[in-house]
């Protein structure tokens, strides 16, 4: 698991602000409001950690990625909201505070690419957790899983800034079935007119779980009350799932 770089994570919080309403409403329906702070892990430019905080939510945020953070910190500041915000790697997290939740939205999980490393996380995550400790994971296996492409798929997008600039991003995706993983090449260029200002290459991966090896992982982390359910919003990346857990 890599750190997303300045042009990456401004590309990613421009494309997608915030969590669709029924991603909102699904955390918000199920995380505890009254006792004590929930955690964010992994949760980049503060996608889904914003809203939450603005609907009551005493929630703190945790990423690996210092660009990320700082495009958190924007958020917040435009919100008008405050928390607290740690650059950790959620394989060792080591943070000052124990919650009464955390959650893992939008697949993050899922780049955690290691067996050994996503149970690390899932151990150094529960070691976090006190009363009632719920641990929720949006969890998905990708269209490309259950339907391997014959060649690398090959995208292009565009978002524009505040300041008139454009982001593109040029990505490059492969699937290995056998590994379990999708790598993916991406390079972003910042375009003032039709000068390249930036430029920046970043290599990814991710891999998948189906519902009873999520079920599988999270007992040999010590959870219990595991459960999975299909997810309430729409998605359009392949078969998403969400698993509840307590520490």
């Amino acid at each position: 698991m890599s750190p997303h770089g300045t042009l990456a994570a401004l590309f990613h919080a421009i494309d997608k602000p915030s969590a669709a309403d029924a991603e909102i409403a699904w955390y918000a329906a199920r995380l505890p409001r009254d006792a004590g702070p929930l955690l964010d892990v992994m949760a980049g430019w503060g996608r889904l950690l914003v809203p939450l905080l603005e609907a009551g939510f005493p929630v703190h945020g945790v990423d690996i990625s210092e660009a990320m953070l700082a495009r958190c910190e924007q958020r917040l500041a435009s919100a008008g909201q405050t928390t607290q915000l740690f650059r950790q790697n959620v394989i060792t997290l080591n943070l000052p505070t124990r919650y009464a939740a955390a959650f893992i939205a939008g697949g993050a999980f899922q780049l955690l690419t290691s067996p050994v490393g996503a149970l690390d996380a899932l151990l150094r995550i529960r070691a976090h957790l006190i009363d009632p400790g719920l641990l929720l994971l949006d969890v998905f296996v990708p269209a490309e899983a259950e339907h391997p492409p014959g060649a690398p798929i090959v995208e292009v997008c565009t978002v524009a800034t505040n300041d008139g600039a454009r982001i593109g991003v040029r990505s490059e995706t492969s699937c290995d079935i056998d590994r379990r993983r999708i790598d993916v090449k991406a390079r972003y260029e910042r375009r003032e007119r039709m000068t390249v200002t930036a430029r920046e290459d970043e290599t990814s991966a991710l891999t998948w779980y189906d519902e009873g090896e999520s079920a599988t992982l999270l007992r040999d982390a010590g959870y219990r009350e595991i459960r999975i359910e299909p997810v309430a919003w729409p998605c359009d990346n392949g078969r998403h799932f969400a698993v509840s857990a307590r520490a």
